[in-house]
């Protein structure tokens, strides 16, 4: 039975939908959809169909990957690894962009995107380069451009692309280390690795200490 309280309420829910559908189609729609959604479900009227053909119309609407094929080009090509590229990263030092990439060639290297030319390589590394991340933690606080990159010898390096310096090596995992990624709070000091040893490791890049070991996983 519906009462005068829950017809309001539905008005209220009908008003929102007409509200939205005059919005450009963007994120924020399914933002304030969803919000609303959560702050009234306690009524339990169920799902309104008018968001179904909203939800419906917006996914017709929404860009594809052919869509983006379509309308983007080729800015440019870095050349120089010998073997497969495993990992790419983009970031800013000193307003300057910069790409840095890991290889199957045992190396690591630095693009600078505005130049369009190689500034750095990592040569001599002993093991296969799975991934590689700039650090924002060591530039905001040290003033230093470092790129953080696992491999294959079981290791986290951390190295200065700048001064050509290596800074420091994590070690703990058994096996080689696929996976790190820096945490996006706290400036980034914290750093995240995956290992095929089966664990993830939390590392504080502040002190350079291991703080927890995740275990559970059966498989890499």
């Amino acid at each position: 039975m519906i009462t005068l309280g829950n017809e309001k309420q539905i008005s209220t829910q009908l008003a929102l939908v007409s509200f939205i559908t005059s919005f450009q189609k963007s994120e924020e729609k399914v933002q304030v959809i969803v919000q609303h959604w959560v702050r009234i479900s306690k009524i339990k009227l169920g799902w309104i169909h008018e968001f179904d053909k909203f939800v419906a119309n917006y996914l017709s609407t929404a860009p594809t990957f052919d869509t983006f094929r379509s309308s983007s080009k080729l800015i440019n090509t870095f050349t120089g690894h010998t073997r497969v590229v495993w990992s790419i990263d983009y970031s800013t030092f000193d307003d300057r962009p910069f790409i840095c990439s890991g290889s199957y060639d045992k190396t690591v290297r630095v693009w600078d995107v505005d130049n369009k030319k190689q500034i750095q390589s990592l040569d001599g590394h002993s093991s296969n380069v799975y991934c590689v991340r700039f650090s924002s933690y060591h530039y905001h606080n040290y003033r230093q451009n470092v790129i953080c990159f696992s491999s294959n010898d079981k290791s986290i390096h951390f190295w200065d692309f700048k001064h050509n310096m290596q800074l420091e090596i994590f070690n703990g995992h058994t096996e080689c280390v696929y996976g790190i990624e820096f945490s996006p709070f706290n400036g980034g000091r914290y750093l995240c690795s995956g290992s095929a040893d089966n664990t993830l490791r939390l590392w504080d890049a502040g002190t350079s200490k291991s703080l927890h070991v995740f275990n559970g996983h059966t498989d890499y």
